[in-house]
């Protein structure tokens, strides 16, 4: 018995030290300082609620963090990027410009990409319909490591735009965002 418990703390030792690293470079996305002089500004979708539909707290975070940063960039192109989930009504990417344009932004400089489910897909879709340029990626500070991390997997020219995330949606957010890291380092290639 008593090596079974030698064992349990080893693992657990590892355990902690691994999410210990996983924060840590959660935590150097969260620093990420956007490019000046985009071509382009991405927008990563997030769940959206209600009929009509609104967007959630976190994603009403990266919108309002990328309001300002349009503003001061007019000859950069927007993309709201994010596809229908199977409980909502519209696409996050639809609702994503109609808060936008209820923001003062103009409908003609955003592009909708409306069929990604993932943050790869979002990038991978975004790449594939759009000429991205030098692209400034939007999205939670906790999320900003992983998309960069997967745009440059996809050679997109990319920085980032960290939107600040209350500690309520951090509580749920991070934990699942260590377990997509993990499988973004083994599977997303």
């Amino acid at each position: 018995m008593q090596m079974w418990k030698k064992v349990i703390l080893a693992l657990l030792g590892v355990g902690i030290v691994y999410v210990g690293v996983v924060l840590g470079f959660m935590y150097s996305g969260a620093r990420a300082i956007p490019a000046s002089n985009p071509d382009t500004i991405v927008i990563l979708g997030s769940k959206v609620i209600d009929d009509p539909a609104r967007p959630m707290p976190v994603l009403q975070e990266r919108l309002d963090a990328s309001i300002l940063f349009i503003e001061g960039h007019e000859s950069a192109k927007v993309i709201v990027s994010g596809g229908q989930g199977e409980d909502e009504t519209v696409s996050e990417a639809s609702v994503m410009k109609d808060y936008l344009v209820e923001h003062g932004i103009e409908a003609s400089r955003i592009e909708i990409e409306d069929k990604s489910m993932r943050t790869d897909e979002n990038l991978a879709n975004s790449k594939a319909e759009f000429e991205l340029g030098k692209t400034v990626i939007v999205t939670s500070d906790y999320h900003l490591y992983r998309a960069l991390m997967l745009a440059n997997r996809q050679n997109i020219d990319a920085t980032g735009l960290p939107a600040k995330t209350q500690f309520g949606a951090l509580v749920k957010g991070v934990p699942r965002e260590i377990l997509s890291i993990t499988y973004a380092w083994l599977f997303d290639w």
